[in-house]
Order: C-alpha cells, then sequence, then structure tokens
C-alpha cells in the first residue's frame, strides 16, 4: 500500500532519512562498471559535487557534458529502463561526462548542509566542471547538454564569459527567457512566504516524511483532481512540488521510471525561490549577489550580456512543456531581435513535456535524433 508509512511492531511513523554525507550516492546504470569513472571534484569554494565520465578507450571522441536540472541527477540520463541519452551518444563516438551540481538529488545539500543560489552554480560548479574536463581531453572539441535550472545557470556562465570555446549547446526547457505560468508564479510566491517559517523544502516521497506530518497538506493538495494514485507523482506531475505546474506527460513514462520517481527526483529547497522569483520576474537570468564582491565576474543580467555567447545553440524545447511554456521559442524571438548574429536555433518536439524529453520511453526515438544530428553537424 503506498500510503504505509508506519512500522507495524511500534506503530510510529517512520522516521525521516536526511543524508548528510556530501560523498554522492551511487548511480543506477547498464554500462560496464570498469568503463564508469566516478572523479572526486570539488566546486572552487570547496563544496563536494560529482563528475563522472563514461570511459570508451579512445580518445579521439569529442566530449559531452550533461548537466541535469535542479532536486535531479546525472540518474535522468542513465536510466537502465529505457534506451538513454548516455547509451545514444556512446554509440555515436562520443565520450559522455556527468556534473552533479550541488543541486542534485544525490548529494544532500538542498536538505542539509550549506545553501546556496544558482550563483553559485553559475560561478564555481559549471566552470570547474569544464576546466577538469578540458585537462583531460585537451584539445578535442566539448559540447554541453543542459537540461532545466542546469541551462540556465548555464547561459549565466556563458554570458560571464567563463566558459568559452564549446564546441556546442543543447539548452532543454528553458535558457536565457524563463516564462512561467501565471498560477506557477504565484503559487510560488505564496509558498515562499507562507511556508518558510515551517519547511525549508518540500519533499517527493511520503514514505520518508510519514503520512502524519507536517507536510501532509501539501500532498493533499497535490492530489487534487489526480489521475494517478501515486503521492510521488501526484506531487511532481500534478503539481511540480506545489506550484501547480506539470513536470512530465504521464503515459510517456514506463512503469519503471514512474515507480522511480522518487530517486530520480528530489526535495525542492524553498531557500531558492527568491532568486528564483527575481530571475521570473525579470524574465531573463539575473545575478541574486549585486553587492557581494566575489560574483562580480557574472552580468548582473545575462540577456544584456548575450553577445558573450560564443558557441551554437540548440533550444530544445517539448510542445506541453508545462512548467517553463514556451520560454524557449520566446528566447529565440527574443535573441533573433536583440542578437541576430547568435548562431541560436529552436526545434519543439511535439506532445512531449518537459522531463520526458530525458525519461520517456521513446525519447530516443523523438527527442535524442535532434540532439545527435546538432552535435554531428559541429564535431
Amino acid at each position: 500500500m503506498i500510503f504505509r508509512t508506519t512500522n507495524p511492531g511500534t506503530g510510529r511513523p517512520a522516521l525521516r532519512r536526511v543524508r548528510t554525507t556530501a560523498a554522492p550516492r551511487p548511480l543506477r546504470h547498464r554500462l560496464d562498471p570498469a568503463t564508469v569513472e566516478e572523479i572526486p571534484f570539488h566546486a572552487a569554494d570547496g563544496v563536494r559535487l560529482g563528475l563522472t565520465r563514461v570511459d570508451t578507450g579512445d580518445d579521439d571522441r569529442p566530449a559531452v557534458l550533461l548537466l541535469h536540472g535542479h532536486t535531479a541527477s546525472a540518474d535522468m540520463f542513465l536510466l537502465p529502463e529505457t534506451r538513454n541519452l548516455v547509451d545514444v551518444l556512446l554509440d555515436d563516438g562520443y565520450e559522455p561526462w556527468l556534473l552533479d551540481w550541488r543541486g542534485s538529488c544525490r548529494l544532500p545539500y538542498n536538505e542539509t548542509g550549506r545553501r546556496y543560489t544558482y550563483d553559485d552554480v553559475a560561478l564555481h560548479d559549471i566552470p570547474e566542471a569544464v576546466r577538469h574536463i578540458r585537462t583531460r581531453i585537451g584539445d578535442r572539441p566539448l559540447f554541453v547538454v543542459a537540461h532545466c535550472i542546469g541551462s540556465l545557470a548555464l547561459s549565466l556562465s556563458m554570458t560571464a564569459g567563463l566558459v568559452p570555446g564549446l564546441a556546442g549547446v543543447v539548452s532543454q526547457g528553458v535558457f536565457l527567457t524563463p516564462k512561467l505560468a501565471g498560477r506557477t508564479s504565484l503559487r510560488m510566491t505564496l509558498a515562499g512566504e507562507l511556508l518558510k517559517s515551517r519547511i525549508d523544502h518540500i519533499p517527493v516521497d511520503i514514505r520518508k516524511v510519514g503520512l502524519w506530518s507536517k507536510y501532509t497538506p501539501l500532498f493533499a493538495l497535490a492530489a487534487r483532481k489526480a489521475t494517478c494514485p501515486d503521492p510521488t507523482c501526484q506531487i511532481l506531475h500534478n503539481s511540480a512540488w506545489g506550484t501547480g505546474a506539470s513536470l512530465f506527460v504521464h503515459e510517456h513514462l514506463t512503469d519503471t521510471t514512474h515507480d522511480r520517481l522518487a530517486e530520480l527526483l528530489g526535495p525542492a529547497p524553498l531557500w531558492i525561490l527568491p532568486h528564483l522569483r527575481r530571475i521570473e520576474l525579470a524574465r531573463t537570468v539575473v545575478r541574486w549577489h549585486d553587492t557581494d564582491q566575489r560574483y562580480r565576474a557574472l552580468p548582473p543580467n545575462a540577456l544584456d550580456a548575450a553577445a558573450r555567447i560564443d558557441t551554437p545553440v540548440l533550444l530544445l524545447a517539448g510542445s506541453e512543456n508545462g512548467l517553463w511554456l514556451d520560454s524557449q521559442k520566446l528566447c529565440r524571438d527574443v535573441l533573433a531581435r536583440r542578437r541576430p548574429q547568435l548562431d541560436v536555433t529552436y526545434t519543439e518536439i511535439p506532445g512531449y513535456g518537459h522531463l520526458d524529453t530525458f525519461l520517456g520511453r521513446g525519447a530516443a526515438l523523438d527527442v535524442f535524433g535532434h540532439i545527435l544530428d546538432f552535435l554531428g553537424e559541429r564535431r
């Protein structure tokens, strides 16, 4: 029973399990373990992150860095139950690198430890990963495929000039011009103000927090008008952590992927909302730390600094994106008007939402070909 959260022997609610170690939990994959290299890796500010290389034994392959979204992890690119993006890249002659930046659910920082903003991801996590990869690959081309907040943070790194010389970037979901539905924006604001004194993050697995917990009203709200009985699916597909948005097209997930949602997506920290809210109101990626000189390398407004983008960009989005709506199409139109010299193209995937562009059972057929075509033209 999915709502059973108590121990029959004691009758007490299950204790909440919070990870405190900074070591990433193991990845789940079906690759030869000998080819998966976990690399000890710290950002410039000392935060431990996760960097993984899939070693093919071929030193001539172009490298591709994969960036997950907030509360997801490198696992989203390695689903053993489907033909995943890493499989496709390997078969097409690329060397995949996967970064678990500080918003990864393989790491504990969304629940415990040092708080952060997307400035930290753009200034430390992504540039440091790129520098590390380049020390290993030499002058081979380096591409980036980035999803959601990973893509948003990458746009700030790029417009700061911190990751120059990339061979190409695939941005999925959102890039320079975030656009949320009105009700999503409103709920995000209300949640930040009304809940911040009671909770600091929104969980996705009711089995870890207990049915009778302070999080129960959030799960109850997410269950309204839901067609799936799984509480984790409800709070993600039907509510996107309480914002009222939808993260994927439900029927695109295999049963196995659906059952793994609590593993693939973790708790969402509420303390990140002020930065996200500022970004959404500005309709572009803006720096949070305006007076802290440690962040002066980042532009105050990424869109205003878009002329520093020195690589081709493919903006990718599902036509049914229930979170970022038509942000990518907006980005293409804005850049075409303001920075026509940039090499930016837009591709819409019919019938797909947000996360299912990578997690969907048919993503290898419907989505990944667009990524390979873009990379192949520039390798």
